[in-house]
């Protein structure tokens, strides 16, 4: 079977959840002899590299790329407001994009055509035109509710709420105008399933997780004591909120119960006020060079989000290490979890300083839910099972 995945950026190097999905995607379907040809859209913030990636990657992907500007126009931004437009989508709208996917298109056929987010949807009409493959949208969030959350922090400003919200809204028309554009939709997680089929979704639509190596042997990292940390890309507005948040609300009560707890907040483009900030106990990071080690090197991993939607990868990723998580409802939304087995849910201030307490006076507690995890990502996020799933609806389609 062959396809052409289609992604918003470059699948590697693996720097954020977006990425790791795409590439753990194309990896599943790899695994289940597919011929997987990899076009992406690249930027200032996610360059196209190939000399930095793995030859073999470049080799069996035939990787191919066209350079997008994405830089935010204010003006831009608020016309699209007041004229009920996605600015959040039409800045990934380029010729020299249509260019070059119709050149593709037309150099090769393809059986499917995967696109890898919402703001590829533009593209359908010319895909539909110069390629008879099944384009299937593989969602990793509802994007409207990102912004929609956003808009709800009581600590922006009245102007930055207005903004978002009518962001939130212009995306939300979008998506429901666009959602029968696509042979199918495979979202990760059942609720954006729901959301998609509750709101006239007339062709297949089934939640497929993402899908994580077995590792057979975890690195072999000394673990630190008393210790949480955080590891998320700063220049997404989520993970911004929740750590602010954090560092507002539950840091000051954690940091009087338990001193002896060092907090560790890493991740790419975080903002320099951020990395200023000088407080004891806390240690702001930045970009560390090996995310697996990061984590494995620490105890606790804290996720504060109080917005977004979709799955959140890097909690995956820290089961899939054994690694105790304590996080927002919002959060964990769509993990296949056990509260108090795999993971621990907080909500509140009050909640995270107690599960964060028990966890760290707990080494047997600790040690078992992070056990739990490791077992609950290889039994029900296996890369291998869930490429072979998504082969089989392919197939499915292709059959219709």
């Amino acid at each position: 079977m062959k396809i052409l995945q289609f992604c918003n950026k470059p699948p590697l190097p693996a720097v954020d959840g977006g990425t790791i999905c795409m590439y753990s995607m194309y990896e599943g379907l790899r695994l289940n002899n597919c011929q997987v040809k990899v076009f992406a859209l690249h930027s200032e913030k996610h360059p196209l590299k190939k000399d930095i990636l793995p030859q073999q990657f470049v080799e069996d992907s035939r990787i191919e790329g066209e350079f997008v500007d994405l830089k935010i126009r204010a003006l831009d931004a608020l016309w699209c407001v007041f004229s009920a437009q996605s600015y959040v989508v039409k800045r990934f709208v380029n010729l020299e994009v249509k260019q070059a996917l119709k050149k593709v298109l037309q150099q090769e056929n393809f059986d499917i055509v995967q696109l890898e987010s919402l703001m590829l949807t533009p593209y359908v009409p010319l895909i539909r035109k110069y390629s008879k493959a099944k384009i299937c949208y593989r969602p990793q969030n509802v994007e409207h509710l990102i912004w929609l959350r956003m808009s709800q922090d009581k600590h922006f400003n009245c102007f930055k709420r207005w903004y978002l919200k009518n962001t939130a809204m212009n995306l939300r028309m979008f998506e429901l105008e666009h959602i029968n554009d696509f042979d199918a939709i495979f979202p990760l997680t059942e609720q954006d399933a729901k959301f998609f089929k509750d709101n006239g979704c007339k062709h297949l639509c089934e939640p497929l997780a993402m899908g994580f190596d077995n590792m057979e042997k975890l690195p072999d990292v000394a673990e630190q004591e008393h210790s949480i940390f955080h590891i998320g890309s700063m220049d997404w507005q989520p993970n911004l909120q929740g750590i602010r948040w954090f560092m507002q609300e539950v840091w000051p009560l954690l940091h009087k119960q338990q001193p002896q707890i060092q907090a560790y907040f890493a991740g790419r483009n975080m903002p320099m006020s951020m990395l200023k900030k000088e407080e004891e106990g806390v240690n702001m990071l930045g970009e560390v060079d090996d995310s697996t080690l990061f984590i494995c090197s620490k105890k606790i991993m804290v996720v504060p989000l109080l917005s977004g939607s979709g799955i959140r990868v890097k909690i995956l990723e820290a089961m899939s290490l054994g690694k105790a998580v304590v996080a927002t409802s919002v959060a964990a939304e769509g993990i296949m979890y056990t509260h108090g087995k795999d993971i621990m849910i907080a909500n509140t201030a009050e909640e995270f300083v107690e599960a964060i307490k028990l966890l760290n006076q707990d080494p047997d507690l600790c040690r078992n839910i992070g056990e739990n995890a490791y077992k609950l990502i290889h039994e029900k996020y296996n890369i291998t099972s869930i490429g072979q799933q998504i082969v089989q609806y392919y197939q499915q389609l292709l059959n219709k």
